[in-house]
């Protein structure tokens, strides 16, 4: 399989910096979609265009079990700071997150199937929209879902680059590996007035006091120790003179959690949190956005792609991952059955290390035949076991 994979590897780095030259955000990728649809109709795919707005699902094969292999096609709204023959042509749009190596690296797992005797269907998802959502907060994931793009699937995997491990690894575990989300918005309101006459007015930054150390209590004094869950104010905006006390406090933020149920505990604490406006002779308004589930791998799904990667890299190449609550739309896709993301090592050595969304953030792309290797070979499994 490694051998098939760099035998295309020119091919690979192809794609992905004619993907990077060309980034899109949102659901507006459409030349992205295009050229991925084209390219797997060019290998004998099954091709459905305009999956969730602007997705692409191929399949291939017939009968038996059916693996799904996701990818997203999305960028950000950053600059790019790198100089490299293939730097964006968008201007303020980057493949800062490496979708756009996902993107080539699933196109290269499509080529590489393609040519198999297949027991079992293979089914590509590829996404727009991981990084954000549209005017009703539905993002690529949840509208692909919404109109079946895993409708009989037995298995669903990804893989997610990683900047912090080398090239030559990934990094797997089961159970949660990566955060849900939920977003907030509030308002505070008291009584304006002069800077100079507090007592003539209800300072809405008073109360904004209380409310920020209440927030900041509640995971560690309301919530199970043992429960992984973060809540960050992102955004508090106020005021406008420095003499003047508004009648209003905006604010807005994030939740992390790994379980269901601690989402919905905070959204309570939250609430409760808000009420001492009111003993404070306020008002508030608080405002709640699910924005995903967490990540929960599956034990037999992460075996499996654990088992392929000691086979391809060697057995002390397979890391376990690190503990994050950063979010992913992923498990959308993990609905109606088991799945697992795995991390693929792609730092570049001897330049410092740019993180994930970092406007010089790039990878080494030596990485992309053993992503697409991973991937062909771990569908392969699974339709043979």
């Amino acid at each position: 399989m490694l051998k098939q994979a760099h035998a295309i590897s020119e091919e690979l780095i192809e794609w992905r910096r004619d993907f990077h030259m060309h980034p899109e955000t949102g659901f507006d990728v459409h030349r992205t979609a295009g050229i991925v649809a084209d390219e797997l109709e060019k290998m004998g795919y099954r091709v459905r265009r305009g999956v969730g707005k602007t997705g692409v699902v191929a399949e291939i094969g017939e009968g038996g079990r059916v693996v799904a292999i996701r990818a997203d096609m999305d960028a950000l709204p950053i600059f790019e700071q790198n100089e490299t023959d293939y730097v964006s042509q968008n201007e303020g749009k980057m493949h800062a997150c490496g979708h756009d190596s996902h993107t080539a690296m699933a196109l290269g797992a499509a080529k590489i199937l393609a040519k198999e005797k297949l027991n079992g269907r293979v089914r590509f998802l590829f996404q727009p929209c991981e990084e954000t959502a549209d005017e009703e907060g539905k993002s690529g994931a949840q509208r692909m879902y919404a109109e079946g793009a895993t409708e009989g699937v037995d298995y669903v995997i990804a893989q997610h680059v990683d900047p912090s491990h080398p090239v030559g690894t990934i990094t797997i575990n089961e159970g949660p590996s990566g955060g849900g989300v939920t977003s907030w918005n509030a308002a505070i309101y008291g009584k304006g007035g002069h800077g100079a006459h507090p007592h003539d007015s209800n300072d809405p930054f008073v109360m904004l006091a209380h409310v920020i150390m209440g927030i900041n209590s509640i995971v560690s004094r309301r919530l199970d120790p043992l429960e992984p869950a973060v809540i960050s104010i992102g955004a508090i905006n106020g005021g406008f003179a420095e003499n003047v006390i508004p009648d209003k406090v905006e604010m807005k933020g994030t939740i992390r959690f790994t379980s269901l149920d601690i989402e919905k505990q905070i959204r309570e604490e939250m609430t409760r949190v808000f009420e001492i406006v009111k003993a404070l002779g306020g008002d508030y308004k608080l405002e709640f956005l699910f924005g995903g589930m967490p990540i929960i791998n599956d034990k037999f799904v992460s075996d499996t792609i654990a088992s392929v990667g000691k086979d391809l890299l060697g057995e002390d190449n397979v890391l376990p991952m690190d503990k994050t609550l950063g979010a992913e739309d992923f498990p959308e896709f993990l609905r109606d059955a088991p799945g697992a993301m795995y991390m693929l090592g792609v730092r570049i050595e001897d330049r410092p290390l740019y993180e994930l969304h970092h406007p010089k953030f790039d990878l080494d792309e030596r990485a992309l035949p053993l992503g697409a290797a991973i991937l062909a070979e771990t569908a392969l499994r699974f339709l043979k076991s």
